[in-house]
């Protein structure tokens, strides 16, 4: 009797890994765009959602295409898809409320401590177990992103709030991550950000009536403004990401996420004018070296 076959982890796709940063590199314009919009934070938060659904959409019919047709959705799958919805809802509530409340760099720092979240979920619920060599790198990560944002931030009673919001923030979009990890074992990704985002699209709109905020920009500049956020930080940005995680382990891509701080802070440069110091270049270098630490321990 021969012994049986072991399954293997197929190995990674070459563009997963680019995938993922370019992903990370296009939220990162997000905190600029949440800080130039003529809306609330949350009406901010909805347009940013509910403008990327149609490229969803298309993209989950060429999917669908492309594939010979889309298999039905169990309710297994409909109610995973519903808690994704809600979780990055919550997500995007608390961190788009958060970067009014606090600064840009409180608000980026705190969110981002969401690794911590999504090594502990993928361990107990995919048997990610982390080792020692990724830990180290999940330690260096987070002081280079301390270290990208260290000449902004400030410790104030006036940002408690604000602060408390993004620390927030990390545990929605930790736990968003790993249900994304755990929806991409199931089902496309094309389909995954269509229907999740239609979830959290609805749920935002009705947060933002019931906070009173207004809906409808004033200008065709605020528009552009929501549709740059909704197509480069949410279609381009979270499609990637979502597909990416298809393919590579729930903290390793957590971890790669963190290029977000690296990218706004250039981006805060190359837009707003905001220099880079030695400190926030020597946060840059520790932030790649991290990632290929913990590269070495997946």
């Amino acid at each position: 009797m021969t012994a049986p076959a072991l399954s293997l982890r197929p190995p990674a796709p070459r563009w997963a890994l680019p995938a993922l940063v370019l992903g990370a590199v296009a939220i990162g314009f997000s905190p600029i765009f949440v800080r130039l919009s003529e809306l609330g934070p949350l009406a901010t938060a909805f347009w940013r959602v509910a403008l990327a659904v149609p490229l969803f959409h298309l993209w989950a019919v060429a999917a669908g295409r492309r594939s010979g047709g889309h298999a039905r959705l169990d309710r297994a799958a409909r109610w995973r898809l519903v808690l994704a919805g809600l979780l990055f809802t919550g997500d995007l509530a608390t961190w788009h409320w958060s970067i009014h409340l606090t600064n840009v760099a409180n608000s980026t720092l705190f969110a981002n401590f969401a690794p911590i979240f999504v090594v502990v979920g993928a361990w107990l619920l995919f048997g990610e177990r982390p080792r020692a060599i990724f830990l180290a790198g999940l330690v260096l990560t987070f002081a280079g992103a301390a270290c990208l944002v260290g000449a902004s931030f400030t410790v104030s009673t006036d940002h408690v709030l604000g602060d408390g919001l993004a620390m927030i923030t990390a545990v929605f979009f930790g736990s968003y991550l790993v249900a994304v990890k755990d929806l991409r074992n199931r089902i496309d990704a094309a389909r995954l950000m269509l229907w999740s985002s239609v979830v959290t699209a609805a749920a935002l709109l009705a947060i933002a009536l019931l906070a009173g905020e207004r809906i409808l920009p004033d200008s065709l500049y605020g528009w552009l403004i929501l549709f740059a956020i909704a197509w480069i930080s949410q279609a381009a940005g979270q499609g990637l990401i979502a597909e990416a995680m298809g393919h590579l382990p729930a903290g390793f891509s957590s971890l790669v996420i963190l290029v977000e701080p690296l990218a706004a802070a250039l981006l805060g440069w190359i837009m707003l004018g905001e220099a880079l110091g030695p400190i926030q270049a020597l946060g840059a270098i520790l932030v790649m070296a991290g990632i290929l630490i913990a590269r070495r321990g997946t």
